[in-house]
């Protein structure tokens, strides 16, 4: 893992044009979409922290949860497999389509594959490996990764699309003027994959540890083609999924689905509970279960532990000032937003990541819309802390944090300070309302100007104000 450069990566997406033109889209509708449909719900609050105790239930009880999952698909005829770290997972699954003799893989959509990067894995071991989520399918064509956990194609334009369409797609001259016409394309030749595949991959929304069922949710019906078709289904997906039962999985699915979609359901609520049976229509004949591990157990012994409450529904992406600006790719791994910005550092490592933290303006937002209150502005703060305390971050910003905090323990040095600056800036910006340049801080204001004060300090007008 390379070390992420926030700020260079963010350069680059607030100059991509049509990148800002989609951007200012989508932040503009995303969270009005999903206030109104939340408002048609009666008790969120209370499903809200209901669900909240009994994902930390789950979590308290993980092995023991985990345990009667795997019995429960063993029962059903399936197999669970355990998967330490990205590199178990990716060998696991190489292994069961070797066995089954597979030449053709299907994948549905799912962020613990992206996470592994199990696609590039498996076309690496020899496979024809095809992402069927429409999303997905279009960053495989133009050889990008996910820079949204729900859309993962939302930097890309309509013209994008359809010029990877005619470079990728053999059918010769064709009009391809709107998004249906693309979308039907896509169809007719995502069937023939579909009906010619021998292993189905999917990912999963929630684990259900009573009955060994996996439970998913799309809008495009990709997860059943790639569940029900080929002679066998492999769940990819975390240990953190789970929970206890049908109540729970359906009160995280309450939450879910308004925050990522901003629907009231989903198209399509499937539920998979082992292969097939001898009196069922249709159906896998194998059906395997790999569970990642990933750190997520040291994750759960650490101060961090709430991040695993996190069901990816991306509402605090969705209303985040800096995502919704500098786009998934500036976080230069596969979870972008705010719970990216916790979740990678903790995945990869701080030395590698320690520029994500402060990726943040500290509004709170993220916390607001959270379905899962996690406290995510805390826990980057957190990360600010250990990054400090490790010594990662720039030396200037050490420099700058003591000269400040010495300011701060004397009062009136602080006062006179204060008087003196505001009077320059208000100098500086002579008739106008801003500073458009100063001595330092140049980068700074090379896309911003700094809000002039008008003359006088806070202490300065309280003062007058109790006279």
């Amino acid at each position: 893992m390379n070390k992420v450069n926030f700020v260079e990566r963010a350069d680059i997406g607030l100059g991509d044009a049509p990148l800002q033109k989609n951007l200012s889209i989508f932040r503009n509708f995303s969270p009005l979409a999903r206030a109104k449909t939340l408002a048609r719900m009666d008790n969120v609050e209370q499903l809200r922290a209901w669900t909240k105790d009994r994902k930390n239930f789950s979590l308290d009880n993980l092995a023991d949860l985990l345990e009667q999952f795997e019995s429960e698909v063993t029962k059903i005829g399936g197999q669970v497999h355990w998967a330490e770290a990205t590199g178990d997972l990716n060998q696991i699954v190489i292994d069961i389509c070797q066995q089954q003799q597979a030449k053709k893989i299907v994948k549905g959509k799912s962020m613990v594959s992206e996470e592994a990067q199990l696609t590039h894995a498996l076309i690496d071991a020899g496979f024809d490996t095809l992402e069927t989520d429409l999303g997905e399918y279009i960053i495989q064509l133009a050889e990008e990764p996910p820079s949204h956990i729900i859309g993962p194609a939302i930097h890309k334009t309509f013209e994008q699309v359809v010029e990877l369409f005619e470079r990728h797609h053999p059918l010769g001259e064709r009009d391809l003027p709107d998004a249906k016409a693309v979308m039907f394309e896509a169809r007719q030749l995502l069937r023939e994959k579909f009906l010619e595949a021998d292993i189905g991959i999917t990912g999963a929304n929630y684990l259900i540890a009573e009955s060994g069922t996996v439970g998913l949710v799309t809008n495009e019906g990709n997860g059943d083609l790639c569940s029900s078709l080929p002679k066998t289904h492999i769940v990819v997906t975390s240990i953190d999924k789970i929970v206890p039962d049908f109540d729970t999985a359906m009160a995280v699915q309450r939450l879910l689905v308004p925050s990522a979609t901003a629907q009231d359901i989903t198209c399509y609520t499937s539920f998979y509970t082992g292969p097939k049976r001898t009196d069922d229509a249709d159906g896998p004949e194998n059906f395997h279960v790999v569970l990642l591990d990933n750190k997520r157990s040291d994750i759960l012994q650490s101060k961090y532990k709430d991040i695993l409450r996190c069901i990816r529904c991306s509402a605090c992406l969705n209303h985040c000032p800096i995502y919704t600006r500098t786009g998934g790719h500036a976080y230069g791994d596969v979870y972008p937003g705010p719970m990216g910005s916790v979740w990678t550092p903790l995945l990869n490592g701080l030395e590698n990541n320690h520029d994500l933290p402060n990726a943040c303006t500290t509004c709170n937002r993220c916390a607001e819309v959270c379905p899962m209150e996690i406290p995510l502005p805390d826990m980057l703060r957190d990360l600010r802390r250990d990054e400090q305390q490790a010594g990662l971050q720039p030396k200037r910003w050490t420099l700058g944090m003591k000269i400040s905090m010495w300011l701060f323990r004397r009062p009136t040095l602080f006062r006179w300070t204060t008087k003196l600056t505001a009077r320059f800036l208000k100098h500086r910006a002579m008739n106008t309302n801003a500073v458009k340049h100063l001595p330092v801080n140049n980068g700074w204001m090379e896309v911003r100007d700094f809000p002039a004060p008008e003359g006088d300090t806070f202490f300065e007008r309280l003062k007058k104000q109790r006279k």
